[in-house]
């Protein structure tokens, strides 16, 4: 049996690569340093009048001390102020003469003094008492020496601290070596440099990104799940396993004539096959979980659709809490799409109030009701209307209890029933529930299950019809526990998001996977697909398996998970790092 320990030639360590790049390496000595006037020449300017070195060729190297403020900018009680790179304890030293350096992860109490300012005077005084934390790499959030500063969090005081800082790089006295470079940081650099020296991988850096943009209680919880490394535990168990398969097959390709093996290719290819069936169940659920995140993050989109006057608008409104639509007793008054969005029970949702569906069909069947021509302004606002349910998660079809020359009925349009059945989720919604009598109402309600059960049969659950009066909630906003049913509606609501968003209690992880970790999923899962079909043997057409082939696809999979945690090869990782660390914010 060949040994489990064959591992492709091409096996490189993104942390390995990325320290030897020539983009990230330590600049030599002999390299010439440029010193830049404020405000530094690089993408995340200082916003602050002060300046600091960076290397000639522009671009970051990984020996730079670098310093952000870590909160935000403007007045505040405190602000926190991240330094990190091997000038932190110089820095200190400047900041803090003649006292001792802090214990490792102790909090002291410090006077920060100006290293400009020699003689002990008041002006010399940057903060009479800051907090000041030392970390020693390589323990720490970037893996190397950091040190945080917080200070009051005036902007005057922030702004001096922050100009203090890259001033002992100017003090150096080596006249062989060049200043020391400490240099204001990028977005997202802090976050870089833990990649870098292995303190985070990909997927849990974007779930930290996730966290910092969080505006939900949902949003949250889900990126917190990907936060706990275990997706990216499992990409790079996932990847090993199909570099193992790959080498032990191209083995078998190479020196099958030269060596004895204990299985036969069939054996091998049956065994390698049975892995990757599994694998392919595991990368199948994290794609659901994929799918289920993304409504987290990118919120539940909801459209509502009816006819004219059935209260649309009124509804919207009573929902959002704010008048975001105009509400008229004139049909056709909402042309285009409306939409606003809302945080409900933790959930983000977009609502979209839509124009009124109209068809001469429609009209004749209930006796005329807001007949009259249908121009093309009205035209298009209904084809956006369609456009947008087919876009939605959710489309809630408005009906609603009219009175006509032959009593009360359910005004309903048909085609908004039809683009309710094709969506993920759907409600039908009776509004003027208080225009008829309790026992009346139960009657029109039967009556329209069952039109709707004939004719709608893909509605299915949704002829669970729900009856409101936005009339009456407008009226009695203040009173009782739900006038008008608008409660009750909104926790069906509810109750749909946490039915499209649920997962089992042992796959809550899965919710933190990615759309750009879904797509690379999806790449690997075709791969894969591809490799079961080269490696089984076609019996009609006489073809056995394709050995080469299937390695290749085994390969190609591999390096689709090794580009979701960064660790792949050298092109996976310089067009993967770009997009990950662009979503963050200086000091992060």
């Amino acid at each position: 049996m060949l040994r489990r320990s064959l591992r492709p030639k091409r096996l490189i360590r993104a942390g390995s690569l990325l320290r030897a790049s020539s983009r990230c390496a330590i600049p030599p000595s002999a390299r010439p340093v440029r010193q830049w006037p404020a405000p530094c020449r690089v993408r995340a300017s200082c916003p602050f009048n002060t300046r600091f070195y960076t290397s000639s060729s522009g671009f970051p190297a990984i020996g730079d001390t670098i310093y952000a403020l870590s909160t935000a900018q403007g007045r505040a009680g405190i602000a926190v102020i991240r330094i990190s790179g091997p000038s932190c304890l110089d820095i200190y030293k400047a900041l803090c003469p003649s006292r001792a350096i802090p214990k490792p992860r102790y909090a002291v109490v410090r006077t920060l003094h100006d290293p400009a300012l020699s003689s002990p005077q008041e002006a010399a005084v940057l903060d009479s008492e800051a907090l000041v934390l030392y970390f020693p790499g390589p323990k720490t959030v970037t893996g190397e020496d950091v040190l945080e500063l917080h200070v009051h969090g005036g902007p005057a005081t922030v702004k001096a601290v922050l100009a203090a800082i890259p001033r002992p790089s100017t003090a150096n006295g080596s006249t062989t070596s060049p200043p020391r470079i400490i240099r204001y940081a990028e977005p997202g650099e802090f976050t870089k440099r833990a990649f870098i020296n292995n303190r985070l991988d990909l997927a849990q850096i974007e779930s930290l990104s996730d966290t910092l943009a969080a505006e939900t209680e949902q949003q949250r919880r889900a990126a917190v799940r990907g936060n706990s490394g275990a997706l990216g535990r499992t990409y790079d168990a996932w990847r090993e396993q199909l570099l193992q398969a790959r080498g032990e097959i191209e083995a078998l390709i190479d020196f099958s004539e030269d060596q004895h093996f204990d299985e036969s290719q069939s054996e091998l290819l049956e065994s390698v096959t049975a892995q990757v069936d599994d694998m392919l169940r595991g990368i199948r659920l994290h794609e659901r979980g994929s799918q289920r995140s993304e409504l987290l993050r990118n919120g539940i989109r909801i459209a509502l659709l009816g006819p004219p006057n059935v209260g649309k608008s009124s509804l919207m409104n009573l929902v959002v809490g704010r008048e975001a639509s105009i509400v008229s007793g004139e049909a056709g008054t909402t042309r285009d799409i409306v939409e606003a969005s809302l945080d409900i029970r933790g959930f983000l949702c977009s609502f979209a109030d839509t124009a009124g569906f109209r068809s001469k069909a429609s009209m004749l069947k209930h006796g005329g009701l807001n007949a009259g021509p249908i121009g093309a302004v009205e035209e298009e606002g209904i084809r956006r209307a369609k456009q947008k349910a087919q876009e939605s998660d959710i489309v809630v079809a408005l009906a609603s209890v009219e009175e006509g020359a032959d009593g009360h009925f359910i005004y309903y349009d048909e085609e908004t029933l039809d683009l309710a059945a094709q969506a993920q989720a759907c409600m039908i919604v009776v509004n003027k529930a208080d225009a008829v009598d309790a026992a009346q109402l139960e009657v029109l309600l039967r009556q329209f299950r069952q039109a709707i059960a004939e004719k709608k049969a893909d509605l299915g659950d949704a002829t669970g019809l729900i009856k409101i009066s936005c009339r009456e909630a407008e009226a009695n906003s203040s009173r009782g526990a739900d006038p008008g049913g608008i409660q009750g509606l909104i926790d069906a609501l509810v109750g749909s998001f946490s039915r499209m968003t649920e997962m089992p209690v042992d796959l809550q992880d899965l919710l933190g996977v990615t759309e750009r970790q879904r797509q690379l999923l999806l790449k690997c899962r075709m791969h894969l697909e591809d490799f079961m079909v080269e490696a089984q043997p076609d019996e009609e057409e006489g073809r056995d398996a394709d050995t080469v082939l299937a390695a290749e696809h085994l390969r190609y999979a591999a390096d689709c998970l090794a580009r979701i945690t960064g660790r792949g090869e050298a092109g996976d990782v310089e067009d993967v790092l770009g997009v990950v660390f662009e979503k963050f914010c200086v000091g992060k």
